[in-house]
């Protein structure tokens, strides 16, 4: 299982990406899951149409690679809640990222507003019985169970990854929770870059030593 980071939209990936992934995918019988923070429609805005298995949103929203929808449609986040963030955003300068079911604060153009944008989230989340996710320079809430390692968990309970040995490769904080769960089920995690504190078996120097290491 790969992810995808949840950045600002300075992101840029292949053309080709989404035909190289489909074709990794094919050779590795169909166990191939791309799990990212962003929504699974953001996905395939910069990946390009995605054969594969999907877990958007940090793993809330999930697709079977036949885009069977798999467990529950997930809700949004009430409209006042982003009304609120937009207000802080406007406020700060911090950029405003309105998921599907999410909102994040980047606060990558000024690193000291992290406290102010962190604590902002938190009151935000205990009103509304949301979850705090923080990644590099962002800080998002989400509805309880965005999570990826139960996306990783869920996957691992179905066709065709039922009885494989999962291998999870992230480089973001939130993809802690990935390695976790890949661990918890035999298998292991990838951090792309460097972390002091990881609950990654293995590590890859950077997203062109991923992009090696597929084969892609």
């Amino acid at each position: 299982m790969a992810q995808v980071g949840a950045g600002e939209d300075g992101v840029a990936v292949p053309a080709d990406l989404g035909a190289r992934l489909t074709a990794l995918s094919q050779r590795l019988a169909g166990r191939l899951a791309l799990v990212s923070g962003r929504a699974i429609a953001n996905l395939e805005q910069h990946c390009g149409p995605l054969a594969i298995a999907l877990a958007g949103s940090h793993g809330l929203s999930r697709l079977s690679a036949q885009r069977e929808r798999l467990g529950a449609e997930p809700t949004r986040l009430p409209d006042s809640v982003f009304e609120a963030f937009a207000k802080f955003a406007d406020g700060t300068g911090l950029h405003l990222e309105s998921k599907a079911y999410g909102a994040a604060l980047h606060y990558r153009a000024d690193p000291s507003l992290a406290e102010r944008a962190e604590a902002f989230a938190g009151s935000l989340a205990v009103e509304h019985g949301l979850i705090v996710k923080r990644g590099k320079y962002v800080v998002e809430l989400v509805p309880p169970g965005a999570d990826k390692g139960v996306a990783v968990r869920a996957f691992m309970n179905e066709a065709p990854f039922a009885g494989a040995r999962p291998i999870f490769v992230g480089d973001d904080v939130t993809d802690e929770d990935g390695f976790e769960a890949a661990g918890e089920l035999g298998g292991f995690g990838i951090l792309v870059g460097r972390r002091a504190a990881t609950a990654a078996r293995y590590s890859l120097a950077d997203p062109a030593a991923v992009v090696e290491w597929l084969g892609l």
